[in-house]
Order: C-alpha cells, then structure tokens, then sequence
C-alpha cells in the first residue's frame, strides 16, 4: 500500500491541509494518507525535527514523508527528496531535513526547475505531486540530480564528563513536560550508581518509571519511550511551575 505522511504547520481551520492532500490523491486515488500533526508551532524548524525523528522510524520502511515547515521562507533553497533508513522525505531545503539523524542522508536529490512552480503554496503544487508519484513507485531520481548544498542546522548536544552529564531541554509538551537530550545509554555508561539530576531550583536523586511513581505535585525524572530523560510535576504543568523552557539546561551530577 502506498503510503503517506503529512507534517506541517497549517493547523485545523483553513483550507491547507485538505488541499494537500487532494493534490496527492489526485494522482494516485489510493494513497493511503497518514497525518502525523499539523499543530506545530508555525515556522518551528526544531518541533517539527523533533516530532519527526521521534516517529518515522515506526513506519514501514519505504513511507514517504511530506514535511511542510516554514516552506517558502528565506532561507528555503529549494526543494529537495532525501532517502535515510530506507525512508523517503520531500520538503524545504531549510535545514529542517537535517535534523532528522546525526548522520547524512544515503541520497540527496535537488527536485529540478521542471517540476517547480512559481507559487505561494509550495507544498501542494510542487511536494505534493512528487510525494504521490514517489509512493506510488517513482523515484526520487526521477525528479531532479544530485543535491550538493544540503542545508544544515544543528541541534543541541549534551555534553558528558565522569562527574556530569549537562543537557537541554528540547521539547515541551502540551502537559508542561520537558523532555531533554540527554540519552539512556550515555547515562548508564557513566552512572556510578549515585547520582543527582538538577533542574532549576530542584533535584531528585533517583529515577522513576513513569508519571504516577511519584506523588501528584512532586517532580519525577524517568527515561521515556524515546529513552529520552524527562522531567516534570506529576498533575501540574512542570514548565511553568518550574519556571523552565525549550534550552533550559538540566543537569546530571554522578557521585562516587
């Protein structure tokens, strides 16, 4: 089955995002059409990275995936197709497609000027046919030649030593959880089996298993489905309440 995946910024009340998608199916009546979310914050190159990279890889390998993020600003160089992990994406080349893995794509492609429109809606005239046509077979060769200036961003690193893991902040979800850089594997790798994991004016000292381990109104710190540390107030908004934000730093202190 043709498959297909839609992320943008254009949100439920206008015409946008229906209008994509009857573009698509234009072509191939049978595409089947997966939204992943329109709801990012609008322009948000670094939410919609983040949604992204947090779920293509539960997909059937070959899913193509129209990303529509700030499409027809400044610094977009185009339109590109890019394959990584067996996963086709088509969108800007603003960077956005950068963010997705800390490794380059397999294959770049810069769609050629053929199959670009001079148009304010980017991505129902020109991702749209292409992102049909590739899932229902075509490749993305077919649209154009080697990309050779992939614009790129670069997210936030943590950086570990032996005595401390210091992260960031990189997402804020709707319940006021924060969701930081910090990985699984890098903390059991240097975890001496005492620890402290500060976050602005409060610590914990151990590590919980989800939400409700600690009592409503008292913070929690576990390792999520993206083995991703989080960190937030069980039943309260933990952003506000702890006055922290996207790139506020969390720290993990390990003691001998």
């Amino acid at each position: 089955m043709a498959l297909v995946t839609f992320l943008s910024d254009f949100g439920d009340k206008d015409y946008y995002v229906p209008a994509v998608k009857a573009k698509m199916l234009a072509v191939n009546p049978q595409l089947n059409i997966i939204d992943i979310s329109h709801s990012i914050d609008t322009f948000d190159l670094a939410h919609a990275a983040f949604v992204l990279r947090s779920t293509f890889r539960d997909f059937p390998k070959g899913t193509v995936h129209l990303v529509a993020i700030n499409s027809t600003g400044s610094y977009t160089h185009g339109y590109i197709g890019i394959k990584l992990e067996e996963h086709i994406f088509l969108g800007p080349n603003n960077g956005i497609l950068s963010l997705l893995a800390d490794h380059d794509p397999g294959i770049m492609v810069q769609f050629a000027d053929i199959h670009l429109k001079d148009t304010s809606f980017p991505a129902k005239d020109i991702l749209a046919p292409i992102a049909a046509k590739v899932a229902s077979g075509a490749a993305i060769h077919d649209f154009g030649g080697p990309l050779t200036n992939f614009r790129k961003l670069m997210g936030r690193q943590a950086k570990a030593t032996r005595e401390q893991i210091l992260g960031h902040v990189v997402r804020v979800d709707r319940y006021g959880n924060l969701i930081t850089n910090i990985q699984k594997e890098v903390f059991e790798k240097l975890n001496p089996g005492k620890f402290t994991i500060a976050f602005g004016r409060e610590e914990v000292t151990r590590l919980d298993k989800g939400y409700d381990q600690v009592e409503p109104g008292d913070c929690f710190a576990f390792f999520n489905s993206l083995n991703l540390l989080e960190i937030g107030i069980n039943h309260g908004h933990g952003a506000d309440l702890l006055g922290l934000k996207y790139d506020s730093v969390v720290f993990v202190n390990f003691n001998p």
